[in-house]
């Protein structure tokens, strides 16, 4: 078995349910008492998330270029970012690395094509749904075509995200604006939606829904353990 790397806290709430899929997944395949092997640095989001809002992105490459070389010195076969917004660093972060990262939006965007679906819609905070790291890599390397939400709508998914879901509250009122959004992009003709911020899926479940879901948490931990038992 690989050790899986994990670069997390972004938030702590997200990288939960990352330790803990991943080591259910392990299970499930392998029986037993088997768990996986990881090696996890959880970062300080605070200063982070003041950088985001500078716009310092060098500034979040540094520091997360920093932590990922102890996930790398500590062992690790492979990285995962744990966070869909902190890819926009991705890049910088290959450049620092000798182990690969696992692209979540490639994850992503590999079980939609697989699935049949072409057309999708992005939730995820303003950096994701806006910037082009993401939308432009569904875009460019997997032919998706991306819908986000309108620009009142996107503000309303990134201040939930930040002002709620990475401080472990959970709103039924939120919920109720976020299946509102969702309904939206499946009217525009997205044939499903997808979870494009680690936390989202704290808060709207596929039974909330018809549209479908796809929860780029679970799917980022089940890709990484198809890599880490991989022969």
């Amino acid at each position: 078995m690989k050790t899986i790397g994990l670069l997390g806290g972004m938030s702590w709430e997200s990288t939960l349910s990352y330790y803990r899929l991943i080591n259910e997944e392990v299970k499930a395949r392998l029986g037993g008492l088997h768990s996986a092997r990881i090696c996890l640095y959880s970062v300080d989001f605070d200063p982070l998330e003041k950088l985001q809002q500078a716009d310092d992105w060098e500034g979040i490459g540094r520091l997360l270029s920093a932590a990922a070389r102890r996930v790398e010195a500590g062992g690790a076969d492979f990285l995962l970012i744990c966070t869909n917004t902190m890819h926009r660093v991705a890049p910088q972060l290959e450049r620092q690395l000798a182990i690969p990262i696992l692209h979540i939006a490639d994850a992503t965007a590999e079980r939609l094509v697989a699935d049949g679906i072409r057309r999708v819609g992005l939730l995820g905070t303003r950096f994701t749904m806006e910037q082009d790291f993401y939308r432009g890599r569904l875009a460019d390397r997997h032919g998706l075509e991306v819908l986000v939400p309108e620009a009142a709508e996107r503000e309303v998914v990134h201040r939930i995200i930040y002002g709620e879901l990475c401080q472990g509250k959970i709103s039924a009122d939120s919920r109720r604006l976020y299946l509102d959004i969702i309904a939206g992009l499946a009217a525009r003709g997205a044939g499903a939606v997808i979870l494009g911020c680690t936390e989202i899926a704290l808060l709207v479940r596929q039974e909330h829904t018809p549209v479908p879901l796809y929860d780029t948490t679970a799917i980022h931990a089940r890709q990484a353990v198809d890599r880490a038992l991989e022969r």
